[in-house]
């Protein structure tokens, strides 16, 4: 039964998404912070601490868009004090045996953006780097593993990201997942390049 948001996700790694009916199922919110909608193909996920019937009466019924659209985010946004933020795709992979296929150095402490947004949004976090690249690899969203990548400027169009998307799944026991903004086109390249498949879209809802 997928009456929560952890086994919606344990149940999408095994390749199992909800149905694609049409159809819209609301649990309650994994933590305190996590707060947001998941759209799969044909069926939608709302993962918040309020009323089912409440979310269900301000989505049309057979939009499919409607959940991830401004109208309800925002109304969704009002109600728990929140704002809507990326609209990401969202893309998994399962772990690959062996070592990584780039030299990689475990780091305990940096200042990079990345890092910093890794910490704030994620537990357990580890990060890794390598000349013009770094690696972090996190539980995130109902405790799924979140891998994320950054190419320096300089190291970018080499095939760079894809490598470092591909080691984290040598790094992780587990599938891990990866949140990518449509737009950043070439990051999209690198996690598919790695055998990441895309699987849905994802709006977390942000504290104010």
């Amino acid at each position: 039964m997928l009456n929560t948001l952890e086994a919606v996700l344990a149940a999408a790694e095994r390749g199992a998404p909800p149905a694609p009916d049409g159809g819209l199922t609301v649990v309650a919110q994994p933590s305190p912070r996590d707060l947001g909608v998941i759209a799969f193909t044909g069926h939608t996920v709302v993962f918040a601490d309020l009323p089912p019937a409440w979310v269900r009466e301000r989505l049309p019924a057979g939009d499919l868009s409607a959940p991830v659209n401004p109208p309800f985010l925002l109304e969704l946004g009002l109600r728990t004090g929140r704002s809507a933020g990326n609209l990401d795709l969202l893309a998994v992979a399962g772990p690959l045996p062996g070592p990584p296929p780039l030299a990689l150095r475990e780091a305990t402490a940096s200042g990079h953006p990345r890092v910093e947004r890794a910490l704030a949004y994620r537990a357990e976090v580890r990060v890794w780097t390598c000349e013009g690249g770094l690696l972090t690899v996190g539980r995130g969203v109902a405790g799924r593993w979140e891998a994320a990548v950054e190419v320096e400027p300089g190291h970018r169009g080499r095939g760079l990201g894809r490598l470092l998307a591909t080691a984290a799944r040598h790094l992780a026991a587990r599938p891990l997942w990866a949140q990518i903004a449509p737009g950043n086109a070439a990051s999209v390249r690198a996690f598919l390049a790695a055998g990441y498949v895309p699987i849905g879209s994802e709006v977390l809802l942000i504290p104010r």
